[in-house]
C-alpha cells in the first residue's frame, strides 16, 4: 500500500505524492510548480525519486526540469507525447507497467484531453491518477481529440473497481456537479452528492479524491446510456459516444 500526500497549488490544480513506505521511493504526479512539493517532501521527510506526468500541459510539467536538477529524480511520462514532457527519462504507454518500490502502475491510454494523455492505476492501492482524463462529476475538455476518443478513453477507467479512489488533477468538483444536474436534474444521488460537494468547499475541503462507483452514480460523462440523459438530450436514438459528444458540448458552453 502506498501513501499519498495531497497538494493544491495555483487556482485549482493539485499534485500528489505516492510514497512506498518499504523501499523509501516517492514519485510526484504532475509537478506544475517545484516549490510546493520540496516544501512538502521536507514536511513528509520523503526522497523525491519519480515525477509521473500524464501529459504535456504546462500546469503539470511545469516543475519537471527544476525538481530533476534539485534531487536527480527519473521522469515518467506518455510515449506518445514524450517531445513534450520536459526531462523526460522514461515513456510509458497502455499495457507498460510502472513500479514504484514494490507498488506497481498499470498504465492506460487515455487521449482526448491531449493526444498522447496516460493514467496510471494502482490496483493494490485502490488509487487512479487520472490527470485531465477523469474529473469529479466531469471530463477533461477536447484540446487534441475526439468525442470518439474520448469516450474510448473513459470506457477503460469506468470498469475500474467502484472502491477506485479518482485522483484527478484539479478542483473542479462545484462546477462539474452545477452542470450535471441540468442534464440530470431528477437523479436523487447526484443532488445529495451535490449537497455534500458544496458543505465540503464552503468549509474549505478539498472533493478530490472521489470513488469509482460515486462517479458512476453521478457523473453524466460516464454514463451517455442513461435513458433520463438520453431523453434529457432529445437523444433516444444516438449511441453512446454520440450522446457523450453532446454532453461534453453542452458543458463547454455551460
Amino acid at each position: 500500500m502506498v501513501e499519498i500526500h495531497q497538494i493544491p497549488v495555483l487556482a485549482d490544480n493539485y499534485i500528489y505524492l505516492i510514497h512506498e513506505p518499504a523501499s523509501k521511493t516517492t514519485a510526484a504526479v504532475d509537478p506544475a510548480l517545484a516549490g510546493p512539493v520540496l516544501a512538502a517532501l521536507n514536511e513528509q521527510t520523503w526522497t523525491l525519486t519519480h515525477i509521473l506526468n500524464t501529459h504535456h500541459h504546462g500546469d503539470h510539467v511545469g516543475g519537471n526540469l527544476e525538481l530533476k536538477a534539485r534531487t536527480g529524480c527519473v521522469i515518467v511520462g506518455p510515449r506518445a507525447e514524450r517531445d513534450r514532457i520536459p526531462g523526460i527519462d522514461v515513456a510509458v504507454a497502455e499495457g507498460d507497467h510502472f513500479s514504484l518500490g514494490e507498488a506497481t502502475a498499470h498504465i492506460f491510454d487515455v487521449p482526448g484531453h491531449t493526444r498522447g494523455h496516460i493514467a496510471y492505476w494502482f490496483p493494490e492501492s485502490d488509487s487512479l491518477f487520472c490527470g485531465d482524463t477523469l474529473f469529479a462529476m466531469g471530463c477533461g475538455r477536447l484540446f487534441e481529440g475526439t468525442p470518439e476518443q474520448m469516450w474510448r478513453s473513459l470506457g477503460k477507467l469506468r470498469v475500474l473497481p467502484s472502491s477506485t479512489r479518482v485522483y484527478c488533477a484539479h478542483e473542479y468538483t462545484q462546477a462539474n456537479g452545477r452542470f450535471a444536474v441540468t442534464v440530470e436534474p431528477d437523479n436523487q444521488t447526484l443532488r445529495e452528492r451535490m449537497a455534500k460537494v458544496d458543505e465540503l468547499r464552503r468549509r474549505g475541503f478539498p472533493t478530490v479524491p472521489s470513488k469509482m462507483g460515486d462517479e458512476l452514480a453521478t457523473n453524466p460523462f460516464l454514463r451517455p446510456e442513461s435513458p433520463a440523459i438520453r431523453r434529457s438530450l432529445g437523444l433516444m436514438g444516438a449511441n453512446d459516444a454520440e450522446v457523450f459528444g453532446e454532453i461534453r458540448r453542452q458543458k463547454d458552453r455551460f
